[in-house]
């Protein structure tokens, strides 16, 4: 942390203490490149999500997200480690892990539950936990060498 920053005090989030859980619903999209085959390889995943939260902090009632990441993903199964970097409605930020997590997939339907951790940002060092359905409109490029390119869907974005 740069010392400029420190003396600006802690965010809003710390100030109050957030203990109170968040609570957010939304949509992302995420896109995987190369596309999602019958065959899991090794694809870079970038996407973005949106979200309307409840929390007892009124900054923190809404958010937008990049999410980031990589691993060996495929049709039927991924298994990767993303990044979700999250930008709330005050402007403060949270950097969110998800680690090394497996998604079942079916024929490119994403049923997806991931935990990860605040690891910088406000809420750091609490637990999130982000399930959704990402569902693919193009199934049958599961059998393409091109293959599902991107999922969209609903999600939620819990912070414990």
């Amino acid at each position: 942390m740069a010392v400029g920053m420190a003396a600006a005090g802690p965010s809003t989030a710390e100030a109050h203490g957030a203990a109170a859980a968040v609570s957010c619903v939304g949509t992302n999209t995420i896109g995987f490149s190369p596309g999602l085959g019958l065959q899991a390889r090794r694809t870079r995943i970038s996407g973005t999500g949106t979200y309307t939260c409840t929390s007892a902090e009124p900054g923190f009632a809404s958010a937008t997200s990049v999410i980031r990441g990589g691993g060996v993903n495929g049709c039927f199964a991924s298994e990767a480690t993303t990044v979700e970097k999250i930008t709330w409605r005050n402007g403060e930020r949270s950097v969110v892990l998800y680690p090394m997590g497996t998604v079942q997939q079916v024929a490119g339907q994403a049923v997806v539950l991931v935990v990860g951790k605040v690891v910088s940002g406000a809420f750091r060092g609490r637990t999130v936990a982000s399930p959704g359905a990402q569902l693919t409109l193009d199934v049958p490029a599961c059998a393409t060498d091109r293959g599902v390119r991107e999922i969209t869907g609903p999600s939620t974005l819990t912070i414990l």
